[in-house]
Order: structure tokens, then C-alpha cells, then sequence
């Protein structure tokens, strides 16, 4: 029988395994995962304070008249927070931009303390809320004062971490663009306490801080979002920053 006959009537080799397409990752899933872990960075580096030297230095705001938060005249572009609702943590509350979303894991409502063992981890955030799409933050962490400077003495008031522009080293990270800095005095029920107010950018992001001291704890309130939604939304995100008030 010829080469080529035989070569028809032998065996065909069985057809390969059809093949699955490749499994396609959910783009929105995936890119808003990694972009909310670049935004909790910032929030984070805004709030727990990176201890580098800031790239440009804060400069002094003049003496101001003790004012209410929430006063159009106290900064530029603050928004009326009355309507918006309360948080209230640990020592502090905060006015809640509307349609935020509380996003504070629920082991971290452990009196503040995550426990591992006979050894407890205090929790990185004290409160946390969320843009609907979570590209915008607005986050709450309590440091001891020690912790930011170090010292035997217990911190009273934000100036003993230093001047505003002294603590700028430890409330803006190293890199930041610093767009304002403002010394804010509160007159509550009963002294005046002092804030700082840091506004800067940081890797495509803009970050409204503000940090007040009472009792050897630093309260720091971070505010976040996209430069590209700054325009839109930086009002309302300054204004949740300023809103925090000790209690």
C-alpha cells in the first residue's frame, strides 16, 4: 500500500483541549482596590505624620481673634457643616460629608486596641469615611504626642509639638507641595485651643489636615481626594477636615 494511504488510514492524533480564554480581572475591581490603597496611603501620611522635612516650609499666619469653625471668614472656601451628621469618637467628633460611607473595620471598633495574643496593636484609625467610589477620604487618627516629638513632658496644646511651621515637618510628608498653612484658634467652652491647618499635594493627590492636642494626644483629621476632583469637591473636604473638634 502506498506511503501516502497508509498515512490517511493511520490514527489521527486526538484534537487538543480546547482552551479557556483567559480570565479577565474586572478592571474597576482591581484599579479601585489599588487606588484605594493609594489614597489610605496619602490619608495616612497625612495623618499619622511623616517625620521628613517637609520640601517647602509652612509660613506663619498672623495672630488671629479666636473665631467659630465654620465661619466663611475663618478660611477660604469652607462650607456651612450644620446640616451634615456628627461622628463622634474617642475624645473628638467630626461633621460627616453627606452620602459618605463609615468604612472603619469592625475589629477596629475594639476600644481602640486590635488584640494579638497577651500584646495589643492600637488601631491605625479612629474613624474613616468614604466617597461612594471611595477615591475620596476623610480619616481620624489619635497619636500620643510622644510619639510625634520626642519628650518627657505631657503635650497640652498643638504649639508644644513647635510652630506651625516647625510641625510642618512632622504633618507634611517630605515632597509635598504645600499649598496653605494656618494657625486656627477655637474658643470652646472652656479655653482657647489652638489648631494647625496644612493643605498640600502629594503623588496626583490633595490633602487638607488639620491637628489640634489635648491631654498628650495628637488629633489629626485628614481630608483626600484626586487633584482632578479637587475643584469639585475640595470645599466640601476642607470643610470635614476643619470641622474636627475635640470633645
Amino acid at each position: 500500500m502506498a506511503p501516502a494511504v497508509l498515512a490517511r488510514l493511520a490514527p489521527s492524533p486526538p484534537p487538543p483541549p480546547p482552551q479557556k480564554p483567559p480570565r479577565r480581572r474586572g478592571p474597576a475591581r482591581g484599579a479601585s482596590r489599588r487606588n484605594f490603597a493609594i489614597h489610605t496611603a496619602v490619608a495616612v501620611a497625612a495623618a499619622v505624620a511623616a517625620a521628613r522635612p517637609a520640601a517647602a516650609a509652612a509660613e506663619e499666619a498672623p495672630a488671629e481673634p479666636p473665631r467659630k469653625k465654620g465661619s466663611p471668614e475663618l478660611l477660604g472656601g469652607i462650607a456651612n457643616t450644620k446640616s451634615w451628621s456628627q461622628y463622634y469618637g474617642s475624645g473628638f467628633s467630626i461633621r460627616v460629608p453627606p452620602s459618605f460611607d463609615d468604612i472603619l473595620e469592625p475589629e477596629e471598633f475594639n476600644v481602640g486596641m486590635t488584640y494579638y495574643g497577651d500584646k495589643a496593636k492600637p488601631r491605625t484609625y479612629a474613624a474613616r469615611f468614604a466617597s461612594p467610589d471611595r477615591s475620596e477620604l476623610v480619616s481620624v487618627v489619635i497619636k500620643p504626642s510622644n510619639q510625634l516629638k520626642i519628650t518627657f513632658l505631657e503635650a497640652k496644646d498643638i504649639t508644644d509639638l513647635g510652630t506651625l511651621k516647625e510641625a510642618s515637618k512632622i504633618f507634611v510628608p517630605g515632597g509635598a507641595k504645600l499649598y496653605s498653612a494656618r494657625t486656627i484658634k477655637v474658643k470652646d467652652e472652656e479655653d482657647i485651643r489652638t489648631y494647625y491647618f496644612y493643605e498640600f499635594g502629594l503623588d496626583k493627590e490633595h490633602v487638607a489636615v488639620m491637628a489640634t492636642v489635648n491631654s498628650g494626644k495628637t488629633y489629626i483629621a485628614g481630608a483626600t481626594a484626586p487633584e482632578t476632583k479637587w475643584d469639585d469637591d475640595g470645599v466640601k473636604l476642607r470643610s470635614a477636615a476643619v470641622s474636627l473638634s475635640i470633645s
